[in-house]
């Protein structure tokens, strides 16, 4: 039996309806708007009406000048409201964002009495699941000071095995029936690239396991049905698409997450555009064969490249460092991969056009990231936008490598914010001088796409932009920004989720602008993200989303004044 359940609610048919939601393709003409577009540069292209053909394509941009076409089978009046292209996220997890929002979500606690009680209710509400499955915790949130325990998670549920993943996914946390499960036990060594964290003075599991040890328990835990597939899917464009996401890059897509998005674009259901990128080689050639595939179902679908991790992450002290962790002496992280195990791998996607996406963090396993683009880039010519997947914290003499090659920064704003104060305590202030280096990126020359990492952070990019172009959280601090001077502007921060984020995936002159010929996917907001101020942006409203044309997504009170006239 699945540890999750299936929701009749959410079928196949009600999806399709959803995306018939809209008008049937035809010549439509969106009239009456303050239309933004950007290119990768950042240079703006403002209009007031746009033709979409019935290919769901923008035949033309009209100026406020331009007399408006006759013959059109559908109009549709703006009302004076923002329109910008459809935000992309460059870098999250469909299938585990879909799944996160069918678990247990750990990620509003703020102490680990608090989730305790949310673990315990859940388990008492769900009864017939054989494991209690969720992630979202962070210890530093919580202010712990370490790592929780299986002795604390049995204090919420002992009965059954418990799994709950980190906030940032590089670590799990396990009961004692789990661990008993897995058979991790004080004879059980730590596995190359992972780490099981010990009590105190004794070899006894703790009951977290980082990176690669993960698998110790992961193995133990049934897998996902289809249909719960189809249903995380489901979960996961409805939030995408409410947030005003119309495109993503799906990093470490499994050969059962390809399905469940194949299965979506035969039925109709797939509304969203996934840049996939394979979690493992023999994916990769198990989905593309000789190359990328072609774009499916009119470009909602293709198959990139790889995504190949590393190293871990700060929260977890796995992100691989030039110098030890401050707070952890002699812990310099872990090394997922060595320097030539990760070169036979770029290799073995390059030489069949397959892009790399090389998640790296610490500044050691960014500075590797690099040396092997180098040297890969004298045997690999022409246009291969290596990328570098989250790039947080780079020793600043590395930096102006990252404007050579091509390559490009696929970075999270939101990590910044999140993670301030644990990369303080992390590292020393001189660490810290090229970490979440949007602006140095830029100036270096290398194309910066933006994303979320979801379900690690919140899939909202007005959330990302605020805090690209402010270096603060939600609540303002620190006041006048951490590391202000790694700032973008506006229009850069608007770039890196629209044309950088579609080049950054080869959707160039496809999707990610509003220009002429490219799929007309747009977004209409109650504000011009270009005249907002972080705390504005952080506000703003997604009063509808279109995809090739369609209407997919309109709040009530869109519709609503609408129907009155306002």
């Amino acid at each position: 039996m699945s540890p999750l359940r299936t929701l009749a609610s959410a079928s196949a048919a009600s999806a399709l309806a959803l995306l018939l939601s809209g008008p049937v393709l035809s010549d439509t003409l969106v009239d009456n708007i303050n239309g933004i577009s950007v290119d990768r540069e950042g240079d703006v292209t403002r209009f007031t009406g746009m033709v979409i053909d019935d290919d769901g394509r923008i035949a033309r941009l009209l100026s406020r000048r331009d007399r408006r076409p006759e013959n059109i089978d559908f109009r549709e009046d703006g009302r004076g409201r923002t329109v910008i292209p459809g935000m992309i996220d460059a870098h999250l997890h469909v299938m585990g964002l879909g799944l996160a929002q069918l678990t247990l979500d750990l990620s509003g606690t703020n102490s680990l009495a608090e989730a305790q009680t949310q673990i315990a209710a859940y388990a008492a509400a769900n009864p017939d699941r054989p494991w209690i499955i969720g992630r979202g915790w962070n210890q530093e949130r919580w202010g712990l000071g370490r790592f929780p325990t299986a002795a604390e998670l049995d204090a919420a549920h002992a009965d059954r095995p418990i799994w709950l993943m980190r906030a940032d996914g590089h670590a799990g946390w396990a009961n004692s029936i789990a661990l008993a499960t897995a058979n991790v036990t004080a004879a059980s060594t730590d596995p190359s690239g992972g780490r099981i964290e010990r009590l105190a003075g004794s070899l006894e599991p703790s009951g977290v396991l980082v990176d690669a040890a993960m698998a110790l328990v992961e193995a133990q835990v049934p897998p996902p049905r289809a249909a719960d597939r189809d249903l995380a899917l489901h979960e996961a464009q409805e939030l995408l698409i409410r947030q005003g996401v119309t495109a993503v890059a799906d990093m470490g897509t499994t050969i059962e997450n390809w399905m469940t998005y194949r299965r979506a674009g035969d039925a109709g259901t797939l509304r969203i555009r996934i840049m996939s990128y394979a979690d493992s080689v023999p994916v990769m050639l198990l989905i593309g064969g000789t190359g990328p595939t072609p774009w499916l179902y009119d470009d909602r679908l293709r198959l990139n490249g790889i995504k190949l991790y590393l190293d871990g992450a700060l929260g977890s002290r796995g992100a691989l460092l030039k110098a030890p962790y401050a707070d952890e002496p002699g812990n310099q992280g872990l090394a997922l991969l060595d320097g030539t195990q990760l070169r036979n791998l770029m290799s073995r996607a390059a030489m069949n056009g397959f892009q790399p996406a090389v998640h790296a963090i610490g500044d050691a396993a960014n500075a590797e990231a690099l040396a092997a683009i180098e040297e890969l880039s004298e045997d690999f010519t022409g246009d291969r936008r290596w990328r570098i997947e989250h790039a947080q914290v780079v020793d600043p003499a590395d930096l102006a490598r990252f404007g050579r090659h091509g390559i490009i920064a696929s970075m999270q704003p939101l990590h910044q914010s999140s993670d301030r104060l644990m990369a303080e305590a992390r590292l020393e202030p001189a660490r810290l001088e090229g970490a979440y280096a949007w602006k140095a990126m830029l100036e270096a020359g290398a194309t910066l796409a933006f994303g979320s990492d979801a379900p690690v952070e919140p899939a909202d990019p007005f959330a990302g932009m605020a805090v690209a172009i402010s270096r603060t959280d939600a609540d303002g601090q620190p006041f006048g920004g951490w590391i202000p001077q790694q700032r973008v502007t506006r229009e850069q921060a608007l770039a890196a989720y629209t044309a950088g984020a579609a080049f950054a995936g080869f959707a160039e002159g496809r999707f990610g602008q509003l220009a002429e010929g490219q799929r007309a996917d747009f977004l209409v907001l109650d504000r011009d993200p270009l005249m907002a101020n972080h705390e504005q942006l952080r506000a703003t409203r997604v009063l509808q989303t279109w995809i090739g044309g369609r209407k997919v997504h309109e709040v009530a009170a869109a519709r609503e004044a609408e129907a009155s006239g306002r």
